[in-house]
């Protein structure tokens, strides 16, 4: 795959990127159209209020309880995956990340990275570090290998190929897969798409995958899908790596099932995925299966800084469903792409300033409506709006000593807070107001016909000849 990698300039080009979509009737068709149904599957799996309420509370008592006790959870977790043969790593940075899985491919002189799906090496840009140090890093969740091919990222974190039509995936596997004739029937599709990783199965040094929880009690890493692709990840090749974000964990097995509920049913409007892995070892002496080594990589990436604020710790509730995406009328118009990030819509939003910084993400929490679709369909009742709101202000307060947040007051301008201060200072004093009122009604004309963003997709701003006050003393 020679795709090349996107350098994240979500704050430059997301004005841009979003206006490319708009203007394309057929891509808001189909987007419209995709979230739609996504939406009427979530709705038909959650027919009653009480029961789905209950299990979005339950669901966001457990990742609290979970993040609550994360230290001393993440030394348990890492003291049973040792006891069970698992290798667990600690990255702080996506090139630590990086680094300890292409050393690892190294030991083993591996030529082949076959990957399940795991919307963390797409954080890191795994794909390519890999084919940099000379290892092949192929996709094997359908749609990861659909972008793959397309040199494209995942444009939503479930359904990585939303975006793309059959006639599109047709053209692309008969230019990029050997010996393909083009068809759109989507069975064929599909057939082809598994054949070629099949064979990639067999012959791959590596498998990786993501993790979806990861149980500390236990030392147990779960892994949900529906293709079957994960599972071959994870027990073909001969070394099995996973990763993870490292508020990825629950305490017991037992917080699991509530968790998996909510995930499948509010993501795909599934009553369970297919399947549901459970790895808690390499491949035992009397075993005829399963990978000789097993590594962990747990991944900080800017969690911690989210984890030392009480408030925006609550981003880290997340279980990766889409719904917030799906829900978002800014995110069915716009689709994943125009983001920027590897996390895109609402989640990507409140999450994406912690990888990057508010540096380069300061206009993200402003690509919002605040209409509350997003925090009314978390499963894990994530205060999304919320926290918008507060990214905004870290953004655009003015900078000062102890931020929370790396980049705090990357947004400030100096004369915008000067212009604000000053309507403030008009709408507390009756008598400024009267004035203002009055020398607009009188002087309106000197309004300038471009007024920036707003008369990009509006008429100018104009004061009324008369004022209201001016009106009722006319009719008097």
């Amino acid at each position: 795959m020679n795709a090349q990698p996107i350098h994240f300039k979500p704050s430059q080009g997301f004005r841009a990127r979003s206006k490319a979509v708009v203007d394309n009737p057929f891509l808001r068709q189909s987007f419209r159209g995709a979230m739609d149904f996504l939406m009427t599957k979530r709705a038909g799996q959650f027919a009653d209020a009480e029961e789905l309420e209950s299990l979005r509370t339950l669901g966001e008592q457990i990742r609290q309880y979970s993040l609550g006790k994360l230290p001393e959870l993440l030394v348990q977790l890492e003291e049973n995956l040792t006891r069970n043969g698992i290798r667990v790593h600690w990255a702080e940075t996506p090139d630590e990340a990086n680094e300890i899985i292409l050393g690892i491919c190294r030991q083993h002189s591996a030529k082949l990275m076959v990957k399940g799906k795991s919307m963390v090496s797409e954080e890191i840009e795994l794909n390519h570090a890999a084919e940099a140090a000379g290892i092949g890093a192929l996709e094997s969740d359908m749609g990861e290998y659909i972008v793959q091919l397309a040199g494209e990222k995942p444009s939503h974190i479930i359904m990585p190929a939303i975006h793309k039509t059959k006639e599109e995936i047709a053209k692309l596997f008969h230019e990029k897969v050997p010996g393909v004739d083009y068809t759109d029937n989507v069975d064929e599709l599909i057939q082809i798409g598994r054949k070629v990783l099949r064979e990639k199965f067999l012959v791959a040094d590596i498998g990786l995958s993501g993790v979806n929880f990861a149980i500390a009690e236990t030392g147990t890493l779960c892994l949900v899908e529906n293709e079957g692709n994960g599972r071959m990840s994870t027990t073909a090749p001969p070394v099995h790596i996973a990763i993870t974000g490292i508020e990825k964990i629950v305490e017991k097995l037992e917080h699991v099932p509530p968790l998996l509920s909510l995930l499948t049913r509010s993501a795909t409007g599934q009553n369970i995925s297919t399947y549901f892995n459970m790895i808690s070892g390499p491949r035992k002496p009397n075993e005829k299966d399963g990978p000789h080594e097993v590594h962990l990589v747990l991944l900080d990436n800017g969690r911690s800084q989210a984890y030392a604020d009480e408030q925006l710790r609550k981003t880290l509730q997340c279980i990766r469903c889409g719904a917030c995406m799906n829900h978002c009328p800014v995110y069915t118009r716009i689709g994943g792409h125009a983001y920027g990030t590897t996390y895109p819509g609402p989640i990507g939003k409140i999450i994406s300033p912690h990888m990057l910084g508010l540096e380069a993400t300061a206009t993200m929490a402003t690509a919002s409506t605040l209409c509350g679709a997003c925090g009314e369909v978390c499963p894990v009742k994530i205060p999304i709006p919320d926290l918008l709101v507060r990214l905004r202000e870290e953004s655009f307060s003015p900078p000062h000593a102890n931020p929370a947040m790396r980049g705090q007051g990357a947004g400030y301008s100096r004369l915008m807070t000067a212009v604000w201060r000053g309507w403030a200072a008009v709408y507390r004093s009756p008598s400024l107001y009267r004035l203002a009122t009055w020398l607009g009604s009188r002087f309106g004309w000197l309004m300038p016909s471009n007024q920036g963003p707003w008369t990009s997709v509006r008429v100018p701003l104009r004061p009324a000849p008369k004022r209201l006050r001016d009106l009722l003393k006319d009719r008097a």
